[in-house]
């Protein structure tokens, strides 16, 4: 599995990272045997949320996770409040809650530190300096060795990659969905990881019957399906492989974050890691000229 380092620290991460939202936290041992296998190909960091299943989700990371924790590097995200009735949550991020959420968290995960801690998306009239503030603070209290934004809108993660330390920006990145292109560069100048979900589009870019995405219409859709089947029939490698490679072909994208429910999912990946090795950018380009570049349309700077 490659590596490179977090930006801002000694941290290594592989190229294809762990996404604990798709894990069934009711299920401990199947969650556990996929996390430990993840473990023995080299996959040792995962990302969760304080949200997910109502901090279920970071508990069910916690209880495997403790026998080794050394050996992982966990990353969780912040911002998000849940209502006292359970209905639905709110964006709260002020210094004071974040400074709050960090201590459940770490008992969540039951752990003393948390490697990558993200606020959990973000707008333009947040309250930077308090939110800095705490992120600073939790650093220097050796709480978080790192922190990051998950952002898709330009003119935040763009503000905090410019003004800020941040290490990571977490967004939404695939064959189907190439707005992030007009802003990597940038992101990588400015030494911000760039970790990638959805490289899958939904499935669509694999095994999901075709439907309108995006700005994309149905037959766009399955045109493009039918030229990531032709390239993994030419190359002789899953179309899992040709989807996963795309995002790690650019410098800024350090780690594509896959999530994981079933042992079977689990061995398909298996499968691809090897074949992502056949891949260059220019295996890609029938699919490149197939669909036309679409860009971030709001939240622009």
């Amino acid at each position: 599995m490659n590596q490179s380092n977090l930006s801002h620290t000694d941290i290594q991460i592989p190229e294809l990272s762990l996404g604990a939202m798709s894990l069934d936290f009711k299920d401990v041992k199947l969650a556990s045997n996929i996390l430990d296998q993840a473990l023995d190909l080299g996959i040792n960091y995962i990302d969760t949320a304080d949200m997910y299943d109502k901090g279920e989700n970071e508990k069910l990371i916690g209880e495997i996770t403790k026998k080794n924790r050394a050996a992982w590097t966990i990353a969780s995200k912040v911002g998000n409040k849940w209502r006292a009735d359970g209905s639905g949550w709110d964006w709260a991020p002020s210094k004071s809650y974040i400074i709050g959420a960090v201590e459940v968290s770490l008992r969540n995960l039951q752990t003393d530190y948390i490697d990558n801690y993200q606020l959990h998306g973000g707008t333009i009239d947040d309250p930077f300096d308090e939110i800095m503030e705490a992120f600073e603070l939790l650093k220097e209290q050796g709480k978080i060795k790192a922190y990051g934004i998950s952002s898709i809108r330009p003119n935040v993660f763009l503000k905090y990659a410019e003004e800020t330390n941040i290490s990571s920006n977490l967004l939404q990145y695939s064959l189907l969905d190439r707005r992030p292109e007009e802003y990597l560069n940038l992101l990588n100048e400015a030494k911000v990881a760039v970790f990638v979900r959805g490289a899958l589009a939904q499935g669509l870019l694999i095994d999901k019957p075709a439907k309108k995405y995006l700005e994309f219409k149905e037959q766009e859709v399955k045109a493009a399906q039918e030229a990531v089947n032709a390239i993994a029939k030419d190359l002789e490698v899953p179309a899992l492989a040709v989807a996963l490679k795309y995002p790690l072909l650019h410098d800024a994208v350090k780690s594509v974050v896959v999530g994981i429910r079933t042992e079977s999912q689990f061995a398909d990946l298996k499968e691809a890691i090897p074949a992502m090795g056949k891949l260059s950018l220019s295996d890609y380009e029938r699919l490149l000229n197939l669909l036309p570049t679409i860009r971030y349309t709001d939240h622009r700077q």
